[in-house]
């Protein structure tokens, strides 16, 4: 079984809910992916630092650090940072606060980071595409490059979409369709 497929099975094992969601984006859903339970599992690291680094390496990206929208995207952007190491292409791992933190530094961004500097802004699940838009609009305003977005799951709803327009390229490591979801979207805006 691949990497690619072993990661579907995971997700469709541990991560994805059936019933009546509210999604971030306000979207109702009836079925939830709380990708949290694969990314921070250990088989989910290993398969997702590995699928992510080689995604990364076919969008032609060379970023210096990957990152995204805190708790989300943390687990990913660590699991690629872990799989990058002992090859030609180190990447360190960073996290975005959803709020300036109120004491010491007072940073948004956390981690290996740096003004300057090429990155991967990373996300979990991609539904509307705000998380990811979030922190893009804050790792560009401390003066970094946006390479692209990678994404776990793509619900392909549109968010995909809105990035592009925003003029970032979006990769995912799998999508609801690849998942057998794309059925069950039933999916309407409150």
């Amino acid at each position: 079984m691949s990497d690619a497929d072993q990661l579907r099975r995971l997700l469709l094992e541990r991560s994805v809910r059936r019933g009546d969601f509210v999604l971030a984006s306000g979207q109702r859903s009836s079925y939830y992916i709380d990708c949290r339970l694969t990314t921070m599992s250990a088989e989910g690291q290993v398969l997702i630092g590995r699928l992510g680094l080689a995604a990364v390496r076919a969008a032609g990206w060379r970023p210096r650090a990957i990152g995204g929208l805190t708790m989300g995207a943390d687990p990913v952007a660590y699991a690629i940072a872990a799989a990058s190491w002992g090859t030609d292409t180190i990447i360190d791992a960073f996290s975005v606060r959803k709020e300036a933190k109120g004491h010491g530094m007072g940073q948004l961004i956390e981690g290996n980071f740096h003004a300057g500097e090429a990155v991967v802004v990373v996300e979990d699940v991609i539904t509307s595409g705000g998380s990811a838009i979030k922190a893009i609009a804050a790792v560009e305003k401390a003066g970094a490059q946006v390479l692209g977005v990678l994404a776990v799951v793509d619900r392909e709803q549109g968010g995909r979409e809105r990035i592009a327009e925003a003029g970032h390229k979006v990769v995912s490591l799998t999508t609801t369709s690849a998942l057998g979801l794309a059925q069950a979207r039933n999916v309407s805006t409150q």
